[in-house]
């Protein structure tokens, strides 16, 4: 790696990359930046009960999004910058075992920091992981879910080409949510013409 490199001295697990992002797996060097991202008030407002996480339950949630892309094959990357190699949050892949009726389901998520909101930052890098998810996990169907009230997520779940299936209820928050999905033909339409 090239000296003074932005990913210098960082342990780098490789990704994809877009024009402007890096999507990758999870190194130590990103507990902190991403605690930070998990304690801000209003980037979890939409985010189960809306409560904020202690660097504790976030260094829980980094050891889970590794577990699954260990045991599935897919899962939460790190989105970090190219060009300066900051770290903005994630993007990637999931089971929602939070909302059971909708069961068996991958979901598609993001959660970034709230400097970098309304930069197209989440719909460049979840295009990507939806990419990844029909083209190297080969999966057929991808759903999202977001509170009914978080309307830029569903914004750009409507620019990744997804359509609303239904509107339910979370069951441990008593959250109403929505659920958007595309399958791999739909997305596959979109972005071969």
């Amino acid at each position: 790696m090239p000296e003074g490199s932005p990913n210098e001295g960082k342990t780098i697990v490789m990704g994809v990359r877009t024009e402007r992002l890096v999507l990758r797996r999870w190194c130590e060097e990103d507990l902190e930046p991403l605690a930070a991202i998990d304690g801000d008030p209003e980037v979890m407002r939409f985010i189960g009960d809306g409560s904020i996480r202690s660097k504790e339950q976030t260094a829980a949630a980094l050891a889970f999004m590794e577990r699954e892309w260990d045991e599935r094959g897919f899962g939460m990357f790190a989105v970090e910058l190219r060009e300066t190699g900051e770290l903005v949050g994630w993007v990637g892949l999931t089971v929602p075992g939070y909302l059971p009726e909708v069961l068996p389901a991958v979901e598609i998520g993001w959660r970034l920091g709230r400097r970098f909101w309304g930069r197209g930052i989440a719909t460049e890098a979840a295009g990507e992981a939806l990419r990844f998810g029909f083209a190297e996990a080969g999966l057929d169907r991808i759903i999202s879910i977001c509170h009914v009230d978080h309307h830029a997520s569903a914004r750009v779940m409507t620019k990744l080409g997804m359509r609303q299936e239904r509107e339910t209820v979370v069951p441990a928050y008593g959250q109403p949510v929505r659920v958007l999905a595309i399958t791999r033909g739909e997305f596959d339409a979109i972005h071969d013409s």
